[in-house]
């Protein structure tokens, strides 16, 4: 690798030939303000707080676009610099929506960051304002043009990561706006909920349809058994919302949590995900067997089961018949334990938390009923429930650890590794290979379907067939491989796709890590690290050695896809318009 010594500040450093400023002044220790930019995802230097003088250029420099050159000379806080930077943001300030006391991201802002780190203390460029309509008609995600300041990070996150364009640019100059096409709702276009726009989103612009107050008169009202279930992304990344290091895992913290706020019942989405892999598991063998449609491709995450049903409906056929886990559990206990504590099912209210603003939707899907009433009542992200928490007065990192409720809180660590991209290839090959063989495995992990790879290959033998998968995360990802299928270029047995770039843990409702930071830290690989760490820890890992789902077969649901199975657990899909 060629490369090139410049100096930043006084500091000599060497880097790559093609590194950006900003890249070499890191590589320094030397800090470079941004606003626009997200590594890997926008790189356009609109924003204008990176600026920075290069010896023998005319103007100041965009230092994330702007490539270094052998022997190059750089200041980054000089005079013209530091007011540059200053008049600039005062400038995105004058047509922003400054309400930052009550807004979702008041403390967690880049943009009041950076203005505290630049010193803006007023706004010099006091003016008229434009106003825009909030898009709030989606059940997940809110959009609010009043506090955007063009970035266009959402946009690049929407089009590039994930494939979709749902969002972009309208109008000109100072009634710019981002938002869909002709002025219409997130509601009316091939949105698929992922909220990695949120995640993406420097400032309160994008949020999550708060849920919170729902939840709140559900515990308070003394008619309603309220339960609740927790995904396994949410451990692993909820500690974060309360100072804890990333990836630490506070499963017991959580469950105490949830005891304190009320709950009657606090349950592990864990024990869905097990139940699902018996399902699907079954599902997939039975396709084999049976010349059913192949490949057989994973139900778990309803931002891609969205996007198939936007994009992909010749792929319909393909999709597999099961729930969701979370969506299993909610039909399981407003049915199995229901009728085990004796409770109207129209009395149960089942709340799930999970990492992912999708979920959202998915719990107002008409066709997730299995009772007559909705499987699952409200849906939370992780960081709607820390807001409950705080909201609580509880100091979260004193609770004690407590465990999960029984039966329906009994899990494996088939059912945590959900939480990641090929987790539940991992989790299903697990079962699938004992139930084919009738042997133990000697080592449960299958260390071929993980990582971060956009897309993943393998072949692994189930007796005397060799099953050909494919794993991808990601809608764009997705679409690369869908393309591949529908054109006969490659061919598979089983395939797992995720919505969101690195799965669950990098869902669109966990708490949110600054662009600065995700500079350094690779989010979804260190949240993956602790799935997988509490795999390990776990007594049981394959789901079908689970003595409470053996239990539910023996007593309720007879055998996987059963009459009763199919009636409680599994599902439709409905083709949705492209556009």
């Amino acid at each position: 690798m060629e490369m090139v010594k410049v100096t930043i500040d006084g500091i000599k450093v060497e880097v790559p030939k093609g590194s950006t400023v900003l890249e070499a002044a890191r590589a320094a220790g030397i800090h470079i303000p941004t606003l626009c930019y997200l590594k890997g995802v926008n790189e356009i230097g609109a924003c204008r707080m990176c600026l920075v003088e290069v010896k023998g250029a005319r103007s100041l420099q965009a230092s994330c676009v702007y490539s270094v050159a052998d022997g190059m000379e750089v200041r980054t806080n000089s005079p013209a610099v530091r007011d540059a930077r200053r008049t600039n943001l005062e400038l995105i300030l004058s047509d922003h929506d400054r309400s930052c006391l009550t807004c979702v991201r008041g403390g967690n802002c880049e943009l009041q960051a950076l203005s505290r780190q630049l010193g803006v203390d007023g706004i010099r460029f006091e003016g008229e304002r434009v106003h825009f309509a909030v898009d709030d008609a989606s059940p997940a995600i809110v959009r609010d043009p009043n506090k955007c300041i063009l970035c266009r990070r959402c946009i690049s996150t929407c089009r590039n990561v994930q494939g979709i364009g749902a969002i972009g640019i309208s109008e000109r100059g100072y009634h710019s706006v981002v938002g869909p096409i002709f002025g219409k709702s997130l509601s009316e276009v091939n949105c698929i909920y992922c909220g990695q726009c949120i995640e993406a989103c420097p400032t309160g612009a994008l949020r999550e349809r708060n849920d919170t107050g729902r939840v709140w008169d559900a515990i308070q009202n003394p008619d309603l058994h309220v339960v609740v279930q927790t995904a396994p992304a949410v451990r692993v990344a909820l500690g974060e919302e309360f100072g804890m290091p990333m990836g630490t895992r506070v499963s017991g913290k959580m469950v105490a949590a949830l005891r304190r706020l009320g709950f009657d019942r606090v349950f592990d989405t864990d024990f869905g995900a097990d139940l699902t892999i018996m399902e699907e598991g079954t599902e997939l063998l039975n396709r084999l067997k049976h010349a059913g449609k192949l490949p057989m491709i994973t139900s778990c995450s309803p931002g891609w089961v969205k996007y198939c049903e936007h994009n992909y409906p010749e792929f319909l056929d393909n999709l597999s018949t099961c729930k969701s886990p979370h969506e299993m559990l909610g039909a399981v206990i407003k049915s199995y334990y229901a009728e085990k504590e004796g409770i109207d099912p129209s009395r149960i209210f089942v709340v799930s938390v999970m990492p992912c603003t999708s979920k959202k939707f998915e719990a107002v899907r008409p066709e997730l009923k299995a009772t007559g009433h909705p499987d699952v009542d409200v849906v939370l992200t992780t960081r709607e429930l820390a807001g409950m928490i705080k909201q609580a007065g509880m100091e979260f990192t004193g609770l004690p650890d407590e465990p999960f409720d029984p039966i329906l809180g009994d899990s494996t660590g088939a059912g945590v590794i959900f939480g990641t991209t090929g987790g539940v290839m991992e989790a299903a090959l697990r079962t699938l290979s004992e139930i084919v063989t009738g042997r133990p495995l000697k080592e449960p992990e299958f260390q071929e379907v993980r990582g971060l790879d956009g897309v993943k290959e393998m072949e692994v033998s189930l007796g005397d067939r060799t099953i050909r998968a494919a794993i991808a995360h990601g809608t764009a990802n997705a679409r690369n491989l869908l393309e591949k299928i529908k054109s006969g270029e490659k061919e598979y047995d089983f395939v797992e796709i995720m919505g969101c770039p690195g799965g669950c843990v990098n869902g669109g409702g966990q708490p949110i890590v600054h662009a600065q930071d995700r500079m350094d830290e690779n989010v979804a690989e260190i949240r993956a690290s602790a799935i997988y760490e509490e795999d390990r820890n776990l007594p049981i890992r394959k789901s079908h050695e689970n003595p409470s789902i053996r239990r539910i077969y023996r007593e309720y649901l007879s055998e996987p896809n059963s009459p009763k199975a199919h009636e409680l657990l599994h599902t439709h899909y409905t083709i949705r318009s492209r556009y």
